[in-house]
């Protein structure tokens, strides 16, 4: 298959929560952005359980190279929006970095001012919005986990998850929420044919389902340990995670056709409209995209850099190209998505009783 186009992979779990600092200016031109701080606001995924994951390094060389401390605030990447928008008429964050279609929707809500960061220009077409709203940082790619000390083999299709031996075993993060769980629906619409028969389908796995998870990072160690069997998550993160939980296993359930199918779900990074310190959130995006951060993105991350002119040849990158070889990638309608997907998570939550 073609070299991918997304990614990201990054050894997680460490939810680190910081309360943001309340910041009393709110125009990235103002005094404020001489102050030697910046905040970000991001989905989980990319900072490492031991402090070792991408964010990790590339904060501290960031903090090291500029003198900035990076305050750090992370969630679904619903939950970030959705702080965003609270926070509009004084915002606290400066950058905002989520997955698809998360950070469509914060665009067109207006959260995100227009820059390019230095580097973007690399970046595929796809993969950054058309009118210098966002950029992906990460590339990465939606998928499955399961235990491989539990299940002799991993899953292939989503009927094998309706059997018995599920019940209570499966567990995947609330669509509308955390962005793993909404490509969940986005993925089972593709491969069902449409919403309806996804919804269907959906509605009778609910029967071996744990429930609903604000985060998708906390699921992965209760694969490993064998609470659940399969669960939803992401390449990237996972890929990291199963350096340190050698029960977790990654899979892509198959479409109709019988192939494994998947979509790229980046993390994309956006400057927040009148970011309190504005002129630090661009040297922050501008270092995210740098060749140097770019480069570790795989052997750190457990990701595909953003930027097409740098092609990674380490051992996590050749075992990353390994795992998606043979897996179909889709593109799904982000716009229609951007448009529809209160209706469609309204629509799987009447179907699944959630």
């Amino acid at each position: 298959m073609p070299a991918p186009r997304r990614t990201a992979l990054a050894a997680l779990t460490s939810t680190l929560l910081l309360t943001a600092p309340l910041l009393t200016a709110c125009g990235g031109s103002s005094a404020a952005a001489d102050d030697k701080a910046v905040t970000v606001y991001s989905a989980d995924g990319l900072k490492g359980e031991h402090g070792d994951g991408w964010y990790d390094r590339v904060f501290k060389d960031f903090e090291r190279q500029t003198g900035i401390k990076v305050k750090y605030v992370e969630g679904g990447s619903g939950e970030m929006v959705q702080r965003a928008v609270r926070e509009r008429n004084n915002p606290q964050a400066d950058v905002l970095i989520t997955l698809p279609p998360f950070i469509q929707q914060a665009a067109g809500k207006g959260l995100l001012q227009k820059y390019a960061p230095k580097g973007s220009e690399h970046v595929a077409g796809a993969d950054k919005a058309a009118d210098g709203t966002w950029s992906a940082v990460v590339n990465n790619y939606f998928g499955f986990v399961y235990n491989k000390k539990e299940l002799p083999r991993a899953p292939k299709t989503w009927q094998e998850l309706l059997d018995a031996r599920y019940k209570n075993k499966i567990q995947y993060s609330t669509p509308g929420v955390a962005g793993d769980g909404t490509a969940v629906l986005i993925k089972a619409m593709h491969d069902f044919g449409g919403k309806q028969p996804a919804l269907d389908y959906l509605g009778r796995l609910q029967a071996n389902n744990v429930g609903p998870s604000a985060s998708t990072g906390k699921l992965a160690p209760k694969v490993d340990k064998g609470e659940l069997l399969v669960a939803n998550g992401d390449v990237q993160m996972n890929f990291a995670q199963s350096t340190t939980m050698p029960n977790l296993g990654l899979w892509f359930p198959a479409g109709r056709d019988g192939k494994p199918t998947t979509f790229a779900l980046p993390y994309a990074a956006g400057l927040v409209t009148k970011a309190p310190h504005g002129g630090n959130g661009r040297k922050l995006l501008d270092f995210l995209l740098d060749r140097a951060a770019q480069r570790q993105v795989s052997e750190i991350g457990g990701g595909f850099s953003a930027r097409t002119d740098v092609k990674a040849t380490d051992a996590k990158a050749l075992a990353l190209a390994r795992l998606m070889d043979g897996v179909e990638v889709f593109e799904p309608d982000w716009t229609d998505l951007d448009k529809n997907l209160t209706a469609y998570v309204d629509a799987w939550k009447s179907a699944t009783g959630s």
